[in-house]
Formats: C-alpha cells, sequence, structure tokens
C-alpha cells in the first residue's frame, strides 16, 4: 500500500488553494474547477469543493469541521517560516521546542484545520528523519 494524498473539503476552494500554495511554495495542479492538488515530495495535497462531496455520499465530510486532524510540514527553519507566514494566518503558537525534538509552531488554515511547521533540532530528532 502507498499512501497518496490528504485531501481537504473546502467551502472556499480557491481561498484554500491560494493559502496552501503560499505555504508550501508550490502551484496548485487544477484538474478540475472543483478539485486541485499540490504535489510535495513527501505526498500530495488534495483539494475539492463541498460540492464533490455529494459523488461519494452525501454528508460524509463537511469543510470547516476537522478538529482532529494537524497537517504537518518539516522545514529547514521553522523560525523563518513562521516569520514570513505569520501576519498572513492565524497563529495557534510561535516557535517552541517539543518534548521529542522539534521545534515547531501552529497555526490554522481559512477553514480552521491546523497547520504545523516543525524543524527536527535534537540530534535525535534529525536522525529520526534521515532517509524520509
Amino acid at each position: 500500500m502507498k499512501f497518496a494524498s490528504i485531501r481537504l473539503i473546502a467551502a472556499d476552494l480557491k481561498s484554500l488553494v491560494g493559502f496552501y500554495e503560499n505555504v508550501t511554495g508550490r502551484t496548485a495542479e487544477w484538474l478540475a474547477p472543483v478539485f486541485a492538488e499540490i504535489v510535495t515530495p513527501s505526498g500530495t495535497l488534495a483539494f475539492s469543493s463541498a460540492e464533490t462531496v455529494a459523488l461519494f455520499k452525501e454528508g460524509s465530510a463537511e469543510p470547516a469541521a476537522n478538529r482532529t486532524a494537524i497537517l504537518e510540514f518539516q522545514v529547514d527553519d521553522v523560525e523563518t517560516e513562521f516569520a514570513r507566514l505569520k501576519d498572513q494566518v492565524e497563529v495557534v503558537h510561535e516557535p517552541k521546542m517539543m518534548p521529542w525534538g522539534n521545534c515547531a509552531a501552529q497555526f490554522r488554515d481559512p477553514e480552521g484545520t491546523l497547520v504545523g511547521l516543525y524543524t527536527p533540532v535534537t540530534e535525535a530528532a534529525r536522525k529520526r528523519f534521515e532517509g524520509r
């Protein structure tokens, strides 16, 4: 099995896609007016409009309702990336050290999903990510 993507359902698709283009520094590919993807070296972020939910099962997903997932991006320098984004996002917490050795910051995307940026700082944390 191969992990393929995470898909976010959006009430305002263009706003959400633009937000993640800014965060990742990558341009989304629009495969349909109701669906876009941002492909990164480690996975794909997929986005679709609320109208697409009915293609699967009506009511099976809902925009702006997530309170359990955190989309995380490993970056070279969390302090630099946080400084670049902090005035454009709803900050949850500024960069701080976590017990597992990462320096991490969090904010929310336009639909309320938590987004984390982190940099492995300790030797043990850096070692966990070697070869990934």
